[in-house]
């Protein structure tokens, strides 16, 4: 699905975007070059060949082990509809929307947090022409754990801290919001030698699916890392889960190997 300005003549044109982007949203966790990466690109978020294309197929795996997930621990059918209905989400670094969108499909009420403005603007767009009632925000994990507004009974934490500044704030922050009994997923890099193999050289460098520099494979963490700084927050791992690419197929799909893609389950320890 494609943001272009003929799917809906009456609004703006996201691509024409304004002449300066505001600055990202502040916070230990924010690094400016990181969000200027993701500022650059943020038109191609809905072009499912675009420069996103990664994401756009990876989701149909995510999507299946969120929800498997949740309903495993919230007592809830998978076969239904709508499995999450009423439960609180948090999607953190939210992007243009790609997993908010089919979460509040299937029931939740969808927090959606960046620290690009650029991105909130574009993912709430594309909700109201979906007709989904999506609460987009430019802000940090950190300041709404600091609002003390409100906590989750699911948050997602997927393919972003490899792009933090301060690694144990952030996921100090993610865990304290949630609800007791509630669940985080983390998705992330394993730093291995087949990681920068695959997801730097091949990824970046050779099949081009994503501008060079994007990631920093010194930032990659290991499960082990992971697992520390969840506990270091007051959190704990329940389970890891590998993903991984068949290019013959072109296909994602859950797997024991966690040497590249990986996802943790985690719950809050109170």
């Amino acid at each position: 699905m494609s943001l272009s300005p003929s799917s809906h003549s009456g609004d703006p044109d996201p691509s024409s975007g304004p002449p300066e982007a505001p600055a990202p949203a502040e916070g230990a966790s924010v690094d400016p070059a990181e969000i200027a990466k993701f500022e650059a690109m943020a038109e191609a978020w809905w072009d499912p060949s675009g420069k996103f294309r990664p994401l756009h197929r990876l989701n149909p795996v995510r999507l299946a082990y969120i929800r498997d997930q949740a309903c495993r621990r919230f007592g809830r059918d998978a076969k239904s509809p709508t499995p999450l209905e009423g439960l609180d989400l948090l999607d953190i670094g939210c992007g243009g929307g790609l997993l908010s969108e089919p979460m509040a499909r299937m029931g939740a009420k969808v927090v959606g947090i960046d620290a690009s403005h650029r991105n909130i603007a574009i993912a709430g767009l594309h909700a109201e022409r979906m007709g989904l009632g999506i609460d987009y925000r430019c802000q940090t994990v950190e300041a709404l754990a600091d609002s003390g507004e409100r906590r989750f009974d699911i948050i997602l934490n997927m393919e972003v801290i490899e792009h933090v500044a301060d690694v144990e704030g952030f996921m100090a922050a993610a865990v304290g919001l949630l609800k007791p009994g509630g669940m985080m997923i983390v998705a992330t890099l394993n730093r291995t030698a087949k990681s920068y193999a695959l997801a730097i050289v091949g990824a970046e460098y050779l099949l081009r699916w994503l501008p060079r520099g994007t990631h920093d494979w010194k930032r990659f963490l290991r499960p082990s890392e992971l697992a520390h700084l969840i506990e270091r927050a007051g959190g704990h791992v329940l389970a890891l889960e590998g993903v991984v690419y068949n290019p013959l197929t072109d296909h994602w799909s859950l797997s024991r190997d966690l040497g590249v893609n990986y996802m943790a389950l985690a719950e809050a320890m109170r």
